[in-house]
């Protein structure tokens, strides 16, 4: 890349997604590489602060949440943290609702960055609750800056009526019209969007955006995606870089500030290791700090497993996500439990089990609750999330316990048969089905059927304000578990 011509500026834009409080380095195996951490992504920051002129730091949403030091802490250790990377942008994600939107208006004022996010409103007065935009100058150009978050954000504020967005593509794509109709003038030579609606939607958002509101980059997260190479739409790059703090993205371009326009563009997955950068010291030692906290509160042996058990996507059946929903299904006294697969935050859990293990595996607090529904009642919310285009790594995906057994057909698009302790479901049959509170607030989209309907009977009940404390008693009180994917969630292609 050259830039010898006086209107042309290069610009290195690092970009993150999905970070989840994945503070620690790690050893890769076999290997004995160190891998990820803030701390080594940090060092790889601080590298390029160092080497190259014009470098934009931007996080596309999902900061919070995953870690036990995050939930612990409640998100504030996270942001402090962050005040230390210095990012220079940021787009809110669904996860940063999770401890309450009064905590995360707490939190934005914590973070010494902008949060930036055009769709989401206070509906009665009809203001926007973020800062909706910011216009950043670097060597004498202009870079305005917006952010779009997922419909899941309103899934997780749908108690609180004091909150509206616009968060369908189409009304999305119009928020970002406003922003560049209102405040892109000549001076803007370039117009990145940073989202957290995952990369299919991205796709879609950038068919939607007009060539004259010139928006060139769409830097996106929330579906943990890896790519190869960014993709091209309607004239606009579009990225993410995974999930975690593994690796981060890296554009490097030429803006021409005569035309506003990218005229050259190289972007590389970077995989953050210590090959790549030194430690940043302080910055590991500050995240000691609460990580002794944490070790000290949370190292208490809770139980052991025979075996280790396994939640590699949430998409399928799992080992893990079954044991979760039989404990549940035990104190619920139910026939079907469905427990959030996105619930279960890590993949491996065992043999043996601590409390910072159950935390950081299940770390909502929600209530669990039973009601009483007509089996074809049943049929309609299996049929819902056990169809493909939920299985797309942004749907709502369940586990069950094991007097359930479902099978779907890919090919056709139908629920071939679901079982209850061997017996076919009857359309006519009542049956008690159990959930999290979170997907009784949403279950109109989550599993195709209302509150009313779930209410119906007026036989539903309050089983457990705490999941967690359910969970947890469970374990104390089960040494030795085993647990195996056995056939209750069957897919025929």
């Amino acid at each position: 890349m050259s830039d010898s011509n006086k209107n042309i500026k290069k610009f290195t834009i690092l970009h993150s997604n999905d970070m989840h409080g994945d503070f620690l380095a790690e050893v890769k195996a076999g290997e004995g590489k160190l891998i990820g951490g803030l701390a080594l992504l940090s060092g790889y920051i601080n590298k390029v602060r160092k080497e190259e002129e014009n470098v934009l730091y931007l996080i596309s949403g999902d900061m919070v949440q995953g870690s036990l030091i995050d939930f612990e802490y409640k998100g504030i250790s996270t942001m402090e943290i962050m005040n230390y990377l210095a990012p220079d942008v940021v787009a809110l994600g669904n996860h940063e609702f999770d401890y309450g939107l009064p905590h995360l208006l707490f939190l934005e004022k914590v973070a010494n960055f902008p949060i930036v996010n055009a769709n989401l409103y206070i509906t009665h007065y009809n203001k926007r609750m973020m800062m909706p935009f910011i216009i950043l100058n670097k060597a004498g150009f202009d870079i305005l800056l917006t952010g779009i978050v997922t419909e899941k954000v309103i899934d997780s504020l749908k108690q609180d009526k004091l909150i509206s967005s616009f968060v369908t593509l189409e009304e999305a794509s119009k928020e970002i019209g406003v922003i560049s109709n209102a405040y892109k003038n000549d001076d803007i030579d370039l117009t990145i969007v940073l989202t957290h609606i995952g990369f299919d939607s991205d796709l879609e958002l950038a068919k939607l955006l007009k060539p004259e509101w010139g928006v060139d980059l769409i830097i996106g997260g929330h579906s943990h995606t890896i790519l190869e190479k960014p993709a091209y739409v309607n004239g606009i790059y579009i990225t993410q870089a995974g999930v975690g703090t593994d690796q981060i993205g890296r554009f490097d371009i030429l803006v021409d500030d005569d035309t506003n326009s990218i005229v050259d563009m190289k972007w590389q997955l970077i995989p953050i290791d210590n090959s790549i950068a030194e430690p940043d010291k302080e910055l590991e030692e500050y995240i000691n700090t609460f990580k002794e906290n944490v070790d000290r509160k949370y190292n208490a042996i809770i139980c052991k497993f025979s075996q280790k058990l396994t939640h590699p996507q949430r998409e399928i059946e799992t080992s893990l996500g079954n044991l979760i929903s039989d404990a549940f299904a035990e104190i619920a006294e139910t026939d079907i439990m469905l427990t959030g697969s996105g619930s279960i935050r890590i993949k491996e859990m065992g043999p043996l089990v601590t409390l910072k293990d159950v935390m950081t595996c299940f770390p909502y607090d929600d209530t669990l609750s039973r009601y009483l529904i007509p089996g074809s009642k049943v049929k309609k919310i299996f049929a819902h999330f056990m169809r493909p285009e939920n299985r797309n790594s942004e749907g709502e995906c369940y586990q069950v316990n094991k007097r359930v057994k479902a099978v779907y057909d890919n090919s056709k698009k139908e629920l071939v048969s679901l079982e209850i302790d061997g017996k076919p479901v009857e359309n006519d049959e009542f049956y008690k089905i159990a959930m999290q509170g979170y997907h009784f607030n949403n279950s109109k989209a989550y599993l195709n059927i209302t509150n009313e309907e779930l209410l119906e009977s007026g036989k539903s009940k309050v089983i457990s304000t705490s999941a967690q404390q359910v969970l947890l008693e469970y374990l104390r009180n089960h040494q030795n578990i085993d647990s195996k994917v056995d056939g209750r969630l069957i897919y025929i292609k």
